[in-house]
């Protein structure tokens, strides 16, 4: 049996408030990166400074990702649906991949620069004096939109928004690299700006394939850190009625994580009990696991990695045509009330309650339950797969 449990309106406010939290922070780096991008073009135009007017079209590429975050936050934010039925958090995985990979392409456009400028003295011009204080309202604007973001991203956990948070940092060391740039060259070095761009376009690279790798492992279910299952199998193990769990599986949905598992219950149990203790497992899950958003918990009577599998077994229908067959002409086939079935060990092992017949009791009750038994046993369809076999009488009453 399995037992799966999603409870709306209890996720509903939290990716409300999650999807406002990040559509502020990210509208608020939107409406810094338009006025920086303008200033940094115009003041680069105005002042003769190439380090600005490229500072600037970076700039320009954050409003692209700041789009890709928007509305890929929109998106993630909202509940399953019919084509969706496992939720929309893996939107944001591939938001983040977006976003690595803008990281990639500027990292690769400032060392392409810094190289180009290397190469060619002619390139370095100097810029005019004034260009410093530009450079340095950007570096300003950019690390503090790096913290603004960084904290937002802790606090609500999104690794989207920790990639938008390093694509600010990034900004802010290419704008390091501005300054240094602006400075040298104004100063009479203005190869600093090319050695500089070099070394932050290698760090640049890192992250975005930090980002990108991390969030491709997502893509392909890729299980979560081995603490955090070793954490999650505990927990399980600690709920009362479960004795053993295997076959334990997750994966990351966002920022989100989902499981699976095998739990082991008493064989004897009724469906009822094992389903609540399912739940049991759910919820424990859930609410102490970390990040787990939901598990999907597979109750066994048994190990099957360790016993003989019972999926070969016949079902119910075939037992009791079988069971007919070897009763019949007996008064006792009448007088069945009820046949539960447990499939173990590889065998099927029936617990027969019969109707008490008034006129048998005692030595001849014994007698008639083990003739029943033969007959079951030597049945031709029943013979191979039978195991034990209980047959109770239950007295009739008024």
């Amino acid at each position: 049996m399995m037992a799966t449990h999603s409870d709306d309106s209890a996720d509903a406010p939290r990716d409300g408030s999650r999807y406002r939290d990040t559509r502020r922070v990210t509208l608020t780096g939107a409406a810094v990166n338009s006025g920086l991008a303008v200033t940094q073009l115009a003041s680069g135009w105005l002042l003769n400074s190439q380090a600005l007017i490229a500072d600037g079209v970076h700039t320009v590429s954050d409003l692209v990702t700041d789009a890709v975050v928007l509305v890929a936050a929109g998106h993630a934010a909202a509940s399953p649906d019919r084509n969706h039925p496992y939720g929309h958090g893996r939107i944001e995985t591939l938001a983040t991949v977006i976003v690595g990979v803008f990281l990639a392409l500027a990292g690769v456009a400032i060392a392409w620069g810094a190289g180009s400028r290397l190469l060619g003295p002619e390139e370095l011009t100097g810029p005019a004096p004034l260009a410093i204080a530009f450079a340095v309202v950007t570096l300003v604007a950019k690390e503090g939109m790096y913290q603004y973001t960084h904290r937002v991203a802790r606090r609500l956990g999104s690794r989207m928004l920790e990639a938008n948070a390093w694509h600010h940092r990034t900004d802010a060391i290419s704008s390091v690299i501005v300054l240094l740039a602006v400075a040298g060259a104004v100063a009479g070095w203005p190869w600093l700006d090319a050695a500089a761009a070099l070394v932050v376009a290698g760090f640049i690279l890192h992250i975005a394939g930090r980002l990108v790798w991390r969030s491709a492992a997502e893509l392909i279910d890729t299980a979560l850190e081995p603490e955090e299952v070793e954490r999650i199998h505990r927990t399980i193990l600690d709920v009362p009625g479960v004795k053993d769990a295997h076959m334990l599986r997750t994966r990351r949905s966002g920022d989100d994580a989902v499981a699976d598992v095998h739990v082991q219950v008493a064989p004897m149990i009724s469906v009822s009990e094992g389903h609540r203790i399912a739940d049991a497992v759910h919820q424990a899950v859930t609410e102490d696991a970390g990040a787990v958003c939901d598990i999907t918990v597979h109750v066994d009577p048994e190990n099957d990695e360790d016993q003989a599998a019972s999926s070969r077994l016949p079902l119910r229908p075939e037992l009791v045509a079988g069971l007919r067959e070897a009763w019949s002409g007996f008064p006792e086939l009448e007088a069945l009330e009820h046949l539960s079935l447990h499939y173990l060990g590889g065998r099927v092992h029936a617990t027969v309650t019969l109707r008490l017949d008034p006129g048998l009791s005692g030595t001849g009750l014994e007698g008639r339950a083990d003739l029943l038994t033969r007959q079951l046993r030597e049945h031709p369809a029943l013979k191979p797969v039978l195991g034990q076999v209980t047959i109770l009488y239950r007295p009739c009453t008024e």
